[in-house]
């Protein structure tokens, strides 16, 4: 007997403003089935106020209540989750999801978005970036230079959500909605397939300056008494082996923050752990309660002492400061640092850029160049977003008010 695969998600719409919209998913189960749904909602700007999972190994089932805006693109969002979701057929011989045959999907297409502008002004790089993710175009690498005329050069390296780009119509459409949104500010704007010597051309400097302390990058959690931000958002991670005879338990206290579903999802996606059950629960005060059931990749609970610390550290690393934020001299010039891990499947964190750009727009700052790439630190790959602030803004404002402009904006804290 066959399921329809649209059933695999189902949207109760919210009754009234303000109230969460719930979104069900009754699906084969995948490790790091939670992971891919909640970047997806965290993708489409919404958060989660409460979650429950379960799982039998095979069959997953996931209920989400999520707030969202306005603007939300409901019938695409559930487009979206259909997609991570394993397909299936209910069969006694059911065929589950296996993992390798999503790794063997091709990666999709870069392309290079050139375009020139007149006249640098406050926010144009973020109304750019507002209209890419609407289009769904997802930005791998961004080079933003202005020249001493004043005039913008863009070069934004995307690929396409919807793997249209390489068609006519979708450029003319993305081509329209860029000029729509620049209206006379922009004089010439180009589609085209990235080549591998154009990629090779737009990259940056493979070095980090060396005012990146070891410090904004390193995966250990502060000795002593925490500070600055650790200190206003303390996270309390605790296992117990005693509940269960198959399952080790997971509970989690902290402060909440965009995207932390995702954060806990992500990590323990990439240590190879299964949920089994899970429940979570955001106050209206900001507190967060998190119970999970996990389990190894073998079936069985975390019982090695060494692994259950490691684990800890890491999850309340990530929940502490999932990503890094400062702003450092660069010669005689300011320079703004953003970096999150990258999963080990080789995505970044959804909207970061979009943030930080957005913030600097309400910070009333301009920006005068901007480099993307990713680095291996410390074992791991981590993408790091350097934006040069404009000379004639950075002084106006004190380092710690961008820096913390910033990272309230990326933690959803504004």
């Amino acid at each position: 007997m066959g399921i329809l695969y649209e059933d695999a998600v189902v949207f109760r719409e919210a009754e009234k403003p303000g109230d969460p919209t719930v979104i069900t998913v009754n699906c084969p189960d995948k490790t790091g089935l939670g992971c891919d749904l909640c970047r997806v909602i965290l993708l489409f700007g919404l958060s989660i106020s409460r979650a429950d999972f379960s799982t039998d190994g095979k069959w997953c089932f996931i209920v989400l209540w999520v707030v969202g805006k306005p603007t939300t693109r409901w019938v695409l969002l559930k487009k979206r989750l259909l997609e991570v979701c394993p397909s299936y057929f209910l069969t006694s011989g059911m065929d589950y999801y296996q993992s390798q045959n999503q790794q063997s999907r091709q990666l999709p297409d870069v392309f290079l978005l050139k375009f020139w502008c007149s006249c640098d002004r406050k926010g144009l790089l973020h109304d750019v970036t507002e209209v890419l993710c609407e289009l769904e175009l997802t930005i791998k690498r961004v080079k933003v230079s202005t020249a001493p005329d004043g005039r913008v050069m863009d070069l934004f390296f995307v690929t396409d959500t919807r793997e249209l780009l390489h068609t006519k119509r979708r450029q003319e459409e993305t081509i329209n909605h860029l000029k729509a949104a620049l209206r006379d500010t922009i004089i010439s704007c180009e589609i085209e397939l990235a080549g591998p010597e154009i990629t090779a051309c737009s990259q940056g400097s493979p070095f980090l300056p060396s005012a990146i302390t070891e410090d904004m990058f390193s995966l250990e959690l502060p000795n002593g008494r925490p500070s600055g931000s650790f200190a206003s958002n303390p996270v309390s991670v605790t296992m117990d082996n005693t509940l269960s005879p198959s399952h080790t338990l997971v509970q989690i206290l902290c402060q909440d923050h965009k995207g932390l579903i995702y954060d806990i999802m992500r990590t323990l996606k990439d240590y190879n752990i299964q949920v089994s059950y899970g429940r979570f629960f955001a106050s209206s005060k900001g507190r967060c309660e998190l119970e999970l059931f996990i389990m190894q990749a073998d079936g069985k609970r975390i019982i090695d002492p060494n692994k259950q610390n490691a684990l800890c550290s890491r999850l309340r690393m990530e929940l502490l400061s999932p990503l890094r934020v400062a702003v450092v001299s660069r010669g005689p010039d300011t320079e703004l640092l953003v970096a999150n891990p990258v999963e080990l499947s080789g995505r970044g964190r959804p909207l970061v850029f979009y943030d930080i750009t957005l913030a600097l727009k309400i910070l009333n700052t301009s920006i005068f160049s901007v480099e993307i790439g990713r680095h291996m630190i410390h074992g791991r790959e981590w993408e790091v977003y350097r934006i040069l602030l404009d000379e004639g803004d950075c002084h106006s404002l004190p380092r710690k008010k961008i820096e913390a402009g910033v990272r309230n904006r990326l933690m959803g804290w504004e």
